[in-house]
């Protein structure tokens, strides 16, 4: 065991925070929390897992449930493609491996949709196999205390963050080192701010001594992000039901119901993209009514401008062009399916007309 290891293991058996996944550890507990916990905060993750654990506790439980109610779960928690993998996932564990998940990472592997990130995960946390985890929080603590001033995101890089990793890791104890590592880049080697003064491998950190922790870990600047506006119909029919769209799996926010509509071509007005769109998409002509208040969202890679209409259908029979399935349901039902947080936001505007 190493001094740092020590430390930090020492450090995280008195400091720990208490989550749900900790407690009783199993592999299903920590498969389905390292999912959430991609790209995502624990206090974010939180309500989001004691809920699934309540309806899906075990992986059989989630593998046969079915994927439009997974989604509707997990609305608000993003990333969707995440619930989409995981169900995936769970089934091949059903079918390969009995409903069991495996006990070692090269098993693991073995299982479409577990990378070698989360493999690691599950089989030191759960199986105390000496293997060693490399997230986020891992990848700033490793910079810092080694001063590694050249951009993180780089391969180069996080191979070299692994390999570090890899030989501070306690063989006796992997599923510790592991947690105590991530739990100081959660609660004191934090992006901004970080509580050194609390930090039990202070005296080991090479930013802390040359005054650097505000400057790493380096990150090369990111592109201007591009900005959106998006064109949307919430169109009723001679029952007064609204037609939305579900998003084929293969496109970002897959599985995901919405009302019809896409993005504003150069020299269009937002009228003329959402007809458009609806002859496009769904081979019906419309009449637009009334605008909603525009609705903005950033997504990871893009801001978006959403602006709808309601309106009525005029002509034409409604066909899935583009979208994997179309439906005409009653407005009061629109809490039944999973939408996009924007969607969500809009349906918000709708009900206020009901």
């Amino acid at each position: 065991m190493t001094t740092i290891s020590a430390a930090l293991i020492s450090w995280f058996e008195r400091n720990k925070r208490d989550l749900p996944w900790r407690n009783d550890r199993t592999a299903w507990k920590t498969l389905l929390s390292e999912i959430m916990l991609q790209q995502t905060r624990v206090d974010q993750a939180l309500p989001y897992f004691e809920k699934f654990m309540l309806r899906f506790p075990t992986v059989l439980d989630f593998a046969k449930a079915d994927q439009d109610e997974i989604l509707l779960l997990w609305e608000g928690l993003g990333y969707y493609s995440r619930a989409r993998n995981l169900h995936k996932t769970t089934q091949l564990i059903v079918e390969q491996f009995d409903g069991e998940i495996p006990d070692n990472y090269e098993s693991l592997l073995l299982i479409k949709g577990i990378g070698p990130y989360t493999a690691a995960a599950v089989s030191s946390l759960v199986f105390n196999e000496s293997r060693a985890v490399v997230d986020g929080n891992v990848i700033r603590v490793i910079s810092r205390l080694y001063g590694i001033d050249e951009d993180v995101k780089t391969s180069a890089v996080k191979k070299r963050i692994q390999e570090i990793v890899d030989s501070l890791i306690d063989s006796t104890k992997p599923g510790l080192f592991n947690e105590s590592l991530m739990e100081l880049g959660a609660t004191i080697c934090k992006p901004k701010n970080p509580l050194c003064s609390e930090c039990p491998i202070q005296h080991e950190c090479v930013a802390f001594s040359q005054a650097r922790t505000e400057y790493l870990p380096y990150k090369a600047k990111k592109a201007k992000v591009p900005q959106h506006r998006i064109g949307i119909g919430v169109i009723l029919n001679q029952l007064g039901e609204v037609l939305i769209a579900k998003r084929p799996d293969d496109k970002m926010l897959g599985g995901l119901w919405e009302f019809p509509g896409g993005k504003q071509e150069k020299g269009e007005d937002i009228e003329t993209t959402i007809h458009r769109e609806f002859e496009e998409e769904i081979g019906i002509k419309i009449k637009l009514i009334k605008p909603y208040s525009p609705i903005k969202h950033a997504y990871s890679h893009f801001k978006i401008s959403l602006e709808a209409w309601n309106g009525t259908w005029i002509s034409g029979e409604p066909k899935a062009k583009e979208s994997s399935e179309i439906r005409w349901i009653p407005i009061h039902d629109l809490d039944k399916y999973a939408f996009p947080k924007a969607n969500r936001k809009l349906i918000e505007q709708i009900m206020k007309d009901f």
